[in-house]
Protein backbone atom coordinates (compact mmCIF):
# COMPACT_ATOMS: atom_id res chain seq x y z
CA UNK A 1 0.00 0.00 0.00
CA UNK A 2 2.77 2.50 0.93
CA UNK A 3 6.02 0.54 -0.39
CA UNK A 4 4.95 -0.18 -3.69
CA UNK A 5 6.06 2.34 -6.26
CA UNK A 6 6.21 2.39 -10.07
CA UNK A 7 5.21 -0.87 -12.29
CA UNK A 8 4.75 -2.86 -9.25
CA UNK A 9 1.87 -0.52 -7.77
CA UNK A 10 -1.54 -1.19 -8.31
CA UNK A 11 -5.13 -0.08 -8.31
CA UNK A 12 -5.77 -2.10 -5.24
CA UNK A 13 -2.74 -0.26 -3.35
CA UNK A 14 -4.19 3.24 -4.54
CA UNK A 15 -7.93 1.85 -3.36
CA UNK A 16 -6.21 0.85 0.30
CA UNK A 17 -4.34 3.84 0.97
CA UNK A 18 -6.69 6.29 -0.37
CA UNK A 19 -9.57 4.47 1.46
CA UNK A 20 -7.68 5.06 4.84
CA UNK A 21 -6.15 8.29 4.58
CA UNK A 22 -9.14 9.91 3.36
CA UNK A 23 -10.86 8.66 5.99
CA UNK A 24 -8.66 10.01 8.61
CA UNK A 25 -8.52 13.65 6.53
CA UNK A 26 -12.20 13.72 7.23
CA UNK A 27 -12.15 13.27 10.82
CA UNK A 28 -9.32 15.86 11.16
CA UNK A 29 -11.45 18.67 8.91
CA UNK A 30 -14.57 18.15 11.20
CA UNK A 31 -12.86 18.57 14.14
CA UNK A 32 -10.48 21.49 12.79
CA UNK A 33 -14.58 23.20 12.18
CA UNK A 34 -16.09 22.13 15.30
CA UNK A 35 -13.14 23.05 17.89
CA UNK A 36 -11.56 26.26 15.76
CA UNK A 37 -13.87 26.87 13.19
CA UNK A 38 -11.18 26.64 10.58
CA UNK A 39 -10.55 24.06 7.45
CA UNK A 40 -7.49 21.97 8.21
CA UNK A 41 -7.11 19.85 5.29
CA UNK A 42 -7.25 22.07 2.81
CA UNK A 43 -5.87 25.76 1.49
CA UNK A 44 -8.25 27.49 -1.10
CA UNK A 45 -10.67 28.88 1.01
CA UNK A 46 -8.04 30.49 3.06
CA UNK A 47 -6.52 32.26 0.40
CA UNK A 48 -9.83 34.03 -0.38
CA UNK A 49 -9.96 34.73 3.05
CA UNK A 50 -6.39 36.14 3.30
CA UNK A 51 -7.56 38.28 0.27
CA UNK A 52 -10.77 39.87 1.95
CA UNK A 53 -9.22 40.62 5.16
CA UNK A 54 -6.33 42.31 3.11
CA UNK A 55 -9.21 44.94 1.60
CA UNK A 56 -10.35 45.52 4.73
CA UNK A 57 -6.88 46.46 6.08
CA UNK A 58 -7.45 43.38 8.84
CA UNK A 59 -3.77 42.81 8.66
CA UNK A 60 -3.25 40.39 11.32
CA UNK A 61 -6.11 38.69 10.44
CA UNK A 62 -4.95 38.26 7.34
CA UNK A 63 -1.49 37.18 8.94
CA UNK A 64 -3.38 34.58 10.61
CA UNK A 65 -4.59 33.27 7.06
CA UNK A 66 -1.40 33.40 5.33
CA UNK A 67 -0.18 31.29 8.40
CA UNK A 68 -2.72 28.33 7.66
CA UNK A 69 -1.43 28.43 4.04
CA UNK A 70 2.07 28.30 4.92
CA UNK A 71 1.31 25.57 7.59
CA UNK A 72 0.35 23.02 4.56
CA UNK A 73 2.94 24.24 2.59
CA UNK A 74 5.61 23.47 4.96
CA UNK A 75 3.74 20.03 5.79
CA UNK A 76 4.13 19.03 2.07
CA UNK A 77 7.79 20.23 1.91
CA UNK A 78 8.73 18.07 4.99
CA UNK A 79 6.99 15.26 3.81
CA UNK A 80 8.46 15.04 0.44
CA UNK A 81 12.30 15.91 2.26
CA UNK A 82 12.15 12.89 4.81
CA UNK A 83 10.74 11.04 1.90
CA UNK A 84 13.69 11.48 -0.09
CA UNK A 85 16.46 11.82 2.51
CA UNK A 86 15.48 8.09 4.13
CA UNK A 87 14.57 6.57 0.62
CA UNK A 88 17.94 6.84 -0.48
CA UNK A 89 19.19 4.75 2.72
CA UNK A 90 15.65 2.78 3.25
CA UNK A 91 13.27 2.93 0.25
CA UNK A 92 10.71 0.01 1.79
CA UNK A 93 10.64 2.08 5.13
CA UNK A 94 10.80 5.38 3.96
CA UNK A 95 7.31 6.43 4.48
CA UNK A 96 7.11 5.50 8.19
CA UNK A 97 8.91 8.48 9.34
CA UNK A 98 6.20 10.96 7.97
CA UNK A 99 3.53 9.71 8.80
CA UNK A 100 4.63 8.59 12.73
CA UNK A 101 5.00 12.21 12.67
CA UNK A 102 1.54 13.04 11.53
CA UNK A 103 -0.37 10.06 14.17
CA UNK A 104 2.30 11.61 16.72
CA UNK A 105 1.23 15.03 16.27
CA UNK A 106 -2.69 14.12 16.29
CA UNK A 107 -2.47 11.91 19.17
CA UNK A 108 -1.10 14.82 21.14
CA UNK A 109 -3.23 17.21 20.10
CA UNK A 110 -6.15 14.71 21.09
CA UNK A 111 -4.87 13.80 24.43
CA UNK A 112 -3.35 16.98 25.78
CA UNK A 113 -5.76 19.67 24.09
CA UNK A 114 -8.71 21.05 25.34
CA UNK A 115 -11.17 23.84 22.74
CA UNK A 116 -13.04 24.80 25.89
CA UNK A 117 -9.55 26.55 27.30
CA UNK A 118 -8.93 28.53 23.91
CA UNK A 119 -8.06 31.93 22.97
CA UNK A 120 -8.43 32.79 19.86
CA UNK A 121 -4.18 32.67 19.19
CA UNK A 122 -4.30 28.97 20.80
CA UNK A 123 -7.02 28.77 17.99
CA UNK A 124 -4.85 29.78 15.19
CA UNK A 125 -2.03 27.43 16.31
CA UNK A 126 -4.24 24.22 16.73
CA UNK A 127 -5.00 24.94 13.12
CA UNK A 128 -1.36 25.29 12.10
CA UNK A 129 -0.52 22.55 13.55
CA UNK A 130 -3.60 20.11 11.97
CA UNK A 131 -2.69 21.70 8.65
CA UNK A 132 0.91 20.93 8.65
CA UNK A 133 -0.50 17.30 9.17
CA UNK A 134 -2.85 17.27 6.80
CA UNK A 135 0.51 18.71 4.27
CA UNK A 136 2.51 15.91 5.59
CA UNK A 137 -0.25 13.21 4.18
CA UNK A 138 -1.18 14.62 1.40
CA UNK A 139 2.44 14.95 -0.16
CA UNK A 140 3.19 11.17 1.05
CA UNK A 141 0.07 10.27 0.02
CA UNK A 142 1.06 11.58 -3.56
CA UNK A 143 4.06 10.66 -3.88
CA UNK A 144 3.39 7.13 -3.24
CA UNK A 145 0.77 6.63 -4.99
CA UNK A 146 2.79 8.51 -8.29
CA UNK A 147 -0.05 11.51 -7.89
CA UNK A 148 -2.87 9.73 -8.77
CA UNK A 149 -4.10 9.92 -5.14
CA UNK A 150 -4.97 12.78 -2.83
CA UNK A 151 -7.20 12.40 0.44
CA UNK A 152 -7.09 15.82 1.97
CA UNK A 153 -9.39 17.53 -0.15
CA UNK A 154 -12.38 17.06 -2.88
CA UNK A 155 -12.35 19.75 -5.38
CA UNK A 156 -10.04 18.34 -7.64
CA UNK A 157 -11.39 14.67 -7.34
CA UNK A 158 -15.20 16.00 -8.38
CA UNK A 159 -13.56 17.76 -11.25
CA UNK A 160 -11.85 14.97 -12.54
CA UNK A 161 -14.79 12.88 -11.52
CA UNK A 162 -17.52 14.80 -13.86
CA UNK A 163 -15.10 14.53 -16.55
CA UNK A 164 -14.75 10.97 -16.39
CA UNK A 165 -18.33 9.99 -16.20
CA UNK A 166 -18.79 12.09 -19.51
CA UNK A 167 -16.13 9.80 -20.41
CA UNK A 168 -18.25 6.78 -20.01
CA UNK A 169 -20.59 7.80 -22.86
CA UNK A 170 -17.59 7.69 -25.60
CA UNK A 171 -15.05 5.25 -24.13
CA UNK A 172 -16.70 1.88 -24.79
CA UNK A 173 -13.41 -0.04 -25.72
CA UNK A 174 -13.19 -2.99 -22.97
CA UNK A 175 -9.97 -1.96 -21.55
CA UNK A 176 -10.67 1.94 -21.83
CA UNK A 177 -14.19 1.13 -19.90
CA UNK A 178 -12.17 -1.20 -17.54
CA UNK A 179 -9.47 2.13 -16.54
CA UNK A 180 -12.31 4.39 -16.57
CA UNK A 181 -14.25 2.44 -14.52
CA UNK A 182 -11.10 1.81 -11.85
CA UNK A 183 -10.34 5.98 -11.74
CA UNK A 184 -13.99 6.43 -11.15
CA UNK A 185 -13.99 3.97 -8.49
CA UNK A 186 -10.97 5.15 -6.51
CA UNK A 187 -12.80 8.66 -6.57
CA UNK A 188 -15.48 7.69 -5.57
CA UNK A 189 -13.54 5.65 -2.54
CA UNK A 190 -11.74 9.17 -1.63
CA UNK A 191 -15.28 11.32 -1.58
CA UNK A 192 -17.08 8.26 0.35
CA UNK A 193 -14.41 7.58 2.78
CA UNK A 194 -14.05 11.45 3.47
CA UNK A 195 -17.52 12.05 3.99
CA UNK A 196 -17.30 9.19 6.59
CA UNK A 197 -14.62 10.35 8.18
CA UNK A 198 -16.31 13.51 8.41
CA UNK A 199 -19.61 12.45 9.65
CA UNK A 200 -18.00 10.01 12.52
CA UNK A 201 -15.79 12.62 13.19
CA UNK A 202 -18.90 15.22 13.77
CA UNK A 203 -20.75 12.78 15.94
CA UNK A 204 -17.59 11.56 17.68
CA UNK A 205 -16.78 15.46 18.75
CA UNK A 206 -19.89 16.07 20.90
CA UNK A 207 -18.58 13.32 23.04
CA UNK A 208 -14.61 13.08 22.71
CA UNK A 209 -13.78 16.78 21.62
CA UNK A 210 -10.31 17.17 20.42
CA UNK A 211 -9.53 13.22 21.46
CA UNK A 212 -11.87 12.46 18.10
CA UNK A 213 -7.97 12.99 16.80
CA UNK A 214 -7.33 9.94 18.77
CA UNK A 215 -9.99 8.32 16.17
CA UNK A 216 -7.82 9.68 13.06
CA UNK A 217 -4.76 8.59 14.56
CA UNK A 218 -5.95 5.23 15.19
CA UNK A 219 -6.92 4.51 11.33
CA UNK A 220 -3.18 5.82 10.35
CA UNK A 221 -1.57 3.13 12.47
CA UNK A 222 -3.81 0.67 11.29
CA UNK A 223 -2.55 1.72 7.74
CA UNK A 224 0.48 1.56 9.06
CA UNK A 225 0.80 -1.85 10.62
CA UNK A 226 -1.51 -3.34 7.79
CA UNK A 227 1.22 -2.55 5.43
CA UNK A 228 3.76 -4.02 7.65
CA UNK A 229 2.04 -6.98 8.32
CA UNK A 230 1.42 -8.07 4.45
CA UNK A 231 4.99 -6.91 3.93
CA UNK A 232 5.88 -9.84 6.84
CA UNK A 233 3.05 -12.58 5.39
CA UNK A 234 4.56 -12.22 2.24
CA UNK A 235 8.29 -12.83 3.20
CA UNK A 236 7.16 -15.80 5.76
CA UNK A 237 5.64 -17.37 2.55
CA UNK A 238 8.49 -16.72 0.45
CA UNK A 239 10.75 -18.29 2.77
CA UNK A 240 8.74 -21.49 3.31
CA UNK A 241 8.66 -21.66 -0.61
CA UNK A 242 12.12 -21.82 -0.63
Amino acid sequence: MFRHKGKGRTYIHNLRLASLLSLVAGIVNITGVLSVRVLTTNVTGHFAYFSEELSHENFFIAIAYLFFILSFLLGAFVSNLLLEFISRSGPDWAYTIPLSIEITIMAILGIWVNPSGFNHFDGQVVACVLLFTMGLQNALVTKVSNSLVRTTHLTGLFTDLGIELSQLFFYRKTEQFKQLSKSINLKLAIIICFFLGCTLGGFAFKFLGMRTLLLASATAVIAMLYDKMRLRYYQIRRKLHS
